[in-house]
């Protein structure tokens, strides 16, 4: 029960960090959008995952090179699948606005990274036969219940701030939304396709806390891939962006925007680190409750995050309430799936 706990605490954590790891961004003046997110990526997707691996290893390239190249495909493929989910990402809000566009694609990869891969390993069905099974899947449909209300909330208060979508367009947003939310679940195909990778970590003594830790190296690898090759594309094509130009801001300005793109992007690669340790913490064969733990709770973190930084304060109070509503939702929903798992 205690370990079960644990992992929900943890999987918290990690949601916590990804919920605030724009708030540094935001912050960031002068510089171009892409220049930012590659900076960011450059610590979240490169440096900390080769650097944690680097201490955890005693045989850093050795520990790769002995690894099946079909499972070291296969996760970072599902990389560059979520990398895509990424840049969907920034499209999904230009024609849903932040809230509906979050709230809808979180949702969907909710709903397909919690249930596909059990599916695949052949353990879906026994979800609805056993008492933890059934509990699990309630809470995973009162987290939808609970993402839903908080989206509302988000939309009802981007109406009555004026913050609404630049180009809506309900049909394009609706579809891409979808795609975002089906790409980004890659992250949770690419963790369970990595297994082999965590094993081989534990086969050589790494604690099991950090043994998911080394196949983020290639996972993230994958994301790197796809999200720079469409900031440098950006850079590149887009009349009014330059790399060029970013980097010759004032020294004091480019020691800022770099530490603040710094803190963002390690704050990011946070979210994965104790998303291991919730992982390591939870059963193998309730692995598939991992990402909805993890996506549940990101809106829940996102929603606290929003209310510390004011972001709610000139909202009446119906879009507030809902907004409690719906966090309160999603902590009974984690509770849900804590007691299934516990039974």
């Amino acid at each position: 029960m205690t370990s079960v706990f644990s992992g929900i605490g943890w999987h918290m954590v990690g949601a916590a960090s990804a919920a605030s790891f724009y708030a540094p961004i935001g912050k960031v003046k002068r510089w171009s959008w892409e220049t930012t997110w590659a900076v960011a990526g450059l610590f979240s997707w490169i440096l900390l995952p080769i650097s944690v691996s680097l201490f955890l290893l005693p045989d850093f390239l050795g520990f790769y090179a002995a690894l099946d190249p079909h499972v070291v495909l296969k996760a970072f493929l599902f990389g560059c699948m979520w990398g895509i989910g990424n840049v969907n990402y920034g499209l999904t809000m230009r024609y849903l606005g932040m809230s509906l566009g979050i709230g809808i694609a979180i949702g969907v990869t909710l709903v397909v990274g919690t249930l596909i891969p059990p599916i695949l390993h052949g353990q879906f069905l026994s979800m609805f036969t056993t008492h933890s099974g059934l509990l699990t899947l309630a809470g995973i449909l009162v987290a939808l219940i609970g993402v839903s209300i908080v989206t509302y909330a988000g939309h009802k208060k981007e109406q009555q701030l004026g913050s609404t979508a630049l180009q809506f367009n309900l049909k394009k947003g609706l579809l891409l939304a979808g795609m975002c939310g089906v790409f980004s679940s890659g992250m949770s195909f690419a963790i369970d396709a990595a297994k082999p990778i965590e094993a081989s970590a534990l086969h050589l003594g790494v604690p099991s806390l950090y043994a998911a830790l080394p196949s983020y190296v290639i996972i993230m690898g994958g994301g790197a891939l796809v999200n720079f090759s469409y900031c440098i594309v950006r850079l590149i094509m887009v009349s009014n962006l330059s790399f060029k130009a970013d980097c010759s801001q004032p020294w004091k300005v480019l020691v800022q925007n770099s530490s603040l793109a710094a803190t963002g992007g390690t704050m990011w690669y946070l979210q994965f680190f104790f998303y291991a340790w919730g992982a390591a913490n939870i059963a193998q064969h309730l692995s598939y409750v991992n990402w909805m733990l993890h996506m549940s709770g990101y809106v829940l973190c996102g929603g606290l995050v929003g209310l510390a930084l004011g972001e709610w304060r000139k909202v009446d109070a119906n879009p507030v309430r809902l907004l409690w509503l719906g966090m309160i939702v999603i902590i009974l929903a984690a509770n849900l799936v804590g007691l299934g798992m516990a039974s």
